[in-house]
């Protein structure tokens, strides 16, 4: 028998392995091990969980699925480039391979719910023009005559029908929960084009960051401010500190929403500038964009705002409740 298939056996066996175990069950060098889990990770057999000195193989389950599946080439494509998972391991899985893990996890059938994928994928493109989503209407909406925004723009949206989380959403919530900087950077090098261009476009010349409430070790829109590196000035936003802190997303009703965000998001910018960019992560009631947007203008800053989210929710008052 074959060492590679000692080695899938085994772990098939026992769940899981580490290097260590796996060479004195082989009876080999630990170099010799590495030299066989490289070939079997790179062939997609198996896939590793944790860190250094603490990794731990598993056999990788959704190659088992692929084997059965004929998923059509153009639906197999709208896959890979819109679908990801992150699996309760902490694993993340992009394209069929993660499709697949989904259908298997969710007891659905593969090639039909493939089909049924590209079709929600395909109607809510529609609402997409040039990469972006307007989102005003949901604005105007929610906030009848009194909308300060001229414009807002959703990046993606957080999630959609059946099919959850999107790429951005899935990204944008384990990103900012673990303070993931992989997962932040790989954000940012997706968006980094769509905000430089409509920066020109717009002829945007200030820009500001909607800070942060509750305290990370790395705070997400920090590191989005760093990474984007956005060549034109930052104005100062500033959260207020109070003897209770209230996240935004710990409150269910819209009005409780504004008065947070009205009371306690301080522009302290004394500038004068033509447009400028708010930008932030969600847009669950869109209250903190509109409120900072109130401030900016009743203080004379700027004649028009934009707002800018990476993800928004799809229609009405929605509470994104998990960033």
């Amino acid at each position: 028998m074959k060492t590679s298939q000692k080695i899938t056996e085994f772990i098939q066996k026992n769940k899981q392995a580490s290097g260590n175990e796996l060479a004195d069950y082989l009876g080999i060098s630990d170099r010799a091990v590495r030299k066989q889990l490289s070939s079997l990770l790179k062939s997609g057999t198996l896939t590793k969980i944790g860190k250094p000195p603490k990794v731990f193989y598993l056999l990788k389950k959704d190659e088992l699925v692929k084997k059965t599946v004929e998923i059509d080439k153009k639906i197999q494509k709208i896959i890979d480039n819109n679908f990801i998972i992150i699996t309760p391991a902490g694993e993340k899985i992009a394209g069929l391979s993660g499709f697949l893990y989904w259908c298997d996890k969710t007891s659905q059938e593969p090639i039909k719910t493939a089909a049924d994928y590209a079709k929600t994928i395909a109607k809510f493109a529609k609402h997409k023009k040039d990469g972006f989503i307007n989102g005003l209407s949901k604005f105007k909406n929610t906030f009848n005559d009194d909308v300060f925004l001229d414009k807002v723009f959703y990046l993606d949206f957080y999630s959609i029908e059946r099919f959850g989380k999107t790429r951005l959403g899935q990204l944008l919530l384990y990103g900012k929960q673990s303070g993931n900087k992989k997962l932040i950077k790989e954000i940012i090098k997706e968006i980094k084009p769509k905000i430089d261009r409509l920066i020109k476009k717009e002829s945007i010349d200030g820009v500001c960051f909607i800070p942060w409430t509750v305290k990370r070790e790395v705070q997400f829109m920090r590191e989005l401010e760093k990474g984007l590196d956005l060549n034109i000035k930052s104005l100062k936003i500033e959260k207020a500190k109070t003897d209770i802190i209230v996240p935004q997303k710990t409150l269910s009703k819209l009005k409780d929403r504004i008065e947070n965000a009205g009371k306690t998001m301080i522009v302290t910018e004394k500038g004068s500038y033509k447009k400028i960019l708010l930008i932030d992560d969600a847009v669950g009631s869109g209250a903190t964009l509109n409120e900072v947007a109130r401030q900016i203008k009743n203080k004379g800053i700027a004649k028009k705002v934009i707002g800018l989210s990476i993800t928004g929710s799809f229609k009405g008052f929605d509470v994104i409740s998990e960033v």
